[in-house]
């Protein structure tokens, strides 16, 4: 297939779906990454799409709610910090911003399927890493003066562990430590302000 072709395919896939991984369209048309990003640098710089953490989303034309005001916590309304701070993009190319882990797994809890992808920094390495492949570590003694139970994050199981040796805390995957955090709140989702 020719790079014109596969760069109609993928535009008219893009206007259908509204959002689709790099990935699933280097599997799609049997080619690389790399040429599935060529192909799309067309879209890109005619404003059809826009980049999004590991693919791309089709860029509306009319006026979009989106959310500004990244400097406040989605969540709990303190002021965010970029150290901790997670990042919630939405199937409506919304952009939510939590002040920290511990928000951020909260407020990924409720939006549920809304949430396309979650990216946390690493706590060592400043990093930024998808969330639902991160681990968390909760429970530790250092205190970053964040929402409580603090949740910190690390690209690595290896890194995480080692945090905990020194720190103390448990460490989760994913899921788990949504659950745990649930857990650890009585069920109570309501976190220093607004929800």
């Amino acid at each position: 297939m020719l790079p014109l072709e596969r760069q109609n395919r993928i535009k008219k896939l893009i206007y259908e779906k509204k959002n689709l991984k790099i990935a699933e369209l280097s599997k799609t048309f049997g080619v690389s990454e790399m040429t599935i990003h060529r192909d799309v640098k067309g879209l890109l710089d005619q404003g059809i799409v826009k980049k999004t953490f590991g693919g791309i989303s089709l860029v509306h034309t009319e006026h979009q709610e989106t959310n500004t005001n990244h400097d406040a916590c989605v969540f709990c309304s303190r002021k965010n910090n970029d150290r901790l701070a997670y990042r919630l993009i939405l199937s409506n190319d919304k952009i939510e911003m939590a002040c920290c882990a511990h928000c951020g797994l909260l407020r990924h809890q409720q939006l549920g399927d809304k949430v396309i992808q979650a990216i946390c920094p690493d706590f060592f390495r400043q990093t930024t890493i998808s969330a639902p492949s991160a681990w968390f570590v909760m429970d530790t003694t250092l205190h970053m003066g964040c929402c409580q139970p603090q949740v910190l994050t690390f690209e690595w199981k290896e890194h995480a562990e080692k945090f905990v040796k020194g720190f103390g805390g448990e460490v989760y995957a994913f899921q788990a430590a949504k659950k745990a955090l649930f857990e650890k709140m009585n069920g109570n989702t309501t976190c220093g302000g607004k929800h």
